[in-house]
């Protein structure tokens, strides 16, 4: 390509970008608010957060505050700042759905929704999605996103041929049938490039293969999200294959079972029986189990509220699923193990908010989890899921400048959550009372 291939074209200008981060050199500093940081520490009264582009530059006392010269400054008082939510387990892209997904995405980013781990789908469209999040051209959340891998049985599956249309399910990059003769460097380099940052573990695998996949991508720099039982392989051999984050909390209930399906449709046969010896069991009885995952790190994804959404088969299993969950949940916290905050689902279009929402009110009203906590398990652990923590999930200088300001405290009650005044995504602000009035003029003009 010569110097004249290079320039500009007329009529082929770059996308518009109106929700660009901030650009390098815009400061602004947001004065007087109470600080929960997504440590877990407790609320600090009368902080600033000064923001330079999409960085977040300090964190100081309101008293100690020395406005820069050219600033921005927005006045906060009575408000609370927070890190963006993080909601840990969306499927935007099954089935492919443009003009949806970007609804979504929108509603989620007005939400308060700064990021979210797409659990595998078209990641055709996904990094299309991605990328206009990421330089501004549409509204939405930042997203990261996993290829999947599960045995060739799992490929008749409706879903995977949803988000494979054009090209046979199996036999594609982003959703890939594996076996034991399978070039998993290969096939794992191939992920890397439809842009996934992870590796999802799904289905109809044994416990060695686990191992090797979790292994090269780790290898390969990449992340290794999993069921919690991928049947054959069962908890304990899926957290010792060393996969970073474990989804669906109820399929832990399968450790103390002594069942195992030989494949992923086989579970929902056995779960009321494998709900029941749970429940008949011990109250320490998965405390290993937890202590294992403790001990390397592996975080839960809990995805609790879907369970009471979508009731499971067969009859009888919905009933025990609750209470399963909340002793499974229990004693994760009590043996230290991490939890985030996934869905697995949205919400109605009408619902004002995404369903992370639902997930946060779950948890701390169904499953007991205190509001500190979920706060945390939807910020930092979040990101930690994601392996950016480093870069995102707190509030602190050196970190994107990724945070939601809300009206009450979250901590007296996690539903101040949808009390959201302004969401901040890499130092561009959404103000809330925009999305409700474009909402508004919308639903008006389809009453129309």
């Amino acid at each position: 390509m010569t110097d004249n291939d290079a320039r500009p074209v007329a009529g082929n200008d770059p996308a518009p970008t109106p929700f660009a981060p901030a650009a390098p050199g815009e400061t602004t500093v947001y004065r007087d608010v109470s600080l929960i940081d997504g440590t877990g520490g407790p609320v600090r009264r009368g902080m600033a957060v000064v923001t330079g582009g999409p960085m977040i530059e300090a964190v100081v006392p309101d008293a100690e505050l020395s406005v820069p010269s050219g600033a921005e400054v927005v006045d906060l008082a009575g408000a609370y700042l927070l890190p963006g939510l993080i909601d840990t387990h969306q499927h935007l892209s099954t089935p492919p759905n443009r003009a949806q997904a970007e609804e979504t995405m929108r509603r989620q980013l007005y939400g308060g929704v700064t990021a979210i781990r797409e659990m595998a789908g078209d990641l055709r469209q996904m990094a299309d999605l991605g990328r206009a999040a990421l330089l501004g051209e549409i509204a939405g959340p930042d997203i990261c996103s996993a290829a999947l891998m599960a045995g060739p049985g799992f490929f008749d599956d409706p879903r995977t041929w949803q988000v494979s249309q054009g090209a046979t399910p199996g036999a594609v990059p982003w959703m890939r049938a594996i076996d034991d003769k399978t070039d998993l460097p290969l096939a794992v380099a191939m992920a890397r490039g439809t842009g996934a940052q992870a590796i999802k573990v799904y289905a109809d695998l044994d416990a060695a293969l686990v191992a090797r996949v979790t292994a090269e991508a780790h290898r390969q720099g990449l992340r290794v999200w999993a069921h919690a039982s991928v049947f054959p392989a069962l908890p304990g051999e899926v957290v010792a294959a060393g996969v970073d984050v474990l989804s669906h909390a109820h399929m832990l209930a399968y450790h103390l079972s002594g069942l195992r399906p030989p494949a992923y449709r086989g579970q929902r046969a056995h779960l009321a029986d494998v709900y029941q010896r749970f429940l008949d069991a011990p109250p320490g009885a998965v405390d290993g189990l937890f202590d294992d995952m403790r001990r390397r790190g592996t975080i839960l994804d809990a995805t609790a509220s879907v369970v009471a959404r979508i009731p499971l088969s067969p009859p009888g299993a919905d009933g025990l699923a609750e209470e399963v969950l909340r002793r499974l949940i229990d004693r994760a916290r009590q043996a230290g193990v991490a939890l985030c905050t996934g869905t697995d689902y949205e919400t109605p279009p009408s619902d004002p908010y995404p369903s992370l929402h639902d997930e946060l009110h779950y948890l701390v009203h169904a499953m007991g989890v205190p509001p500190r906590e979920v706060v945390r398990a939807a910020t930092l652990t979040g990101a930690a899921a994601m392996g950016q923590e480093a870069t995102t999930g707190s509030v602190h200088p050196g970190k994107l400048a990724n945070f939601v300001i809300v009206a009450d405290d979250p901590y007296e009650d996690i539903g101040h959550l949808r009390r959201v005044l302004t969401t901040v995504k890499r130092g561009r602000r959404h103000d809330r009372a925009d999305y409700d009035r474009r909402t508004a003029a919308n639903t008006k003009e389809q009453a129309r």
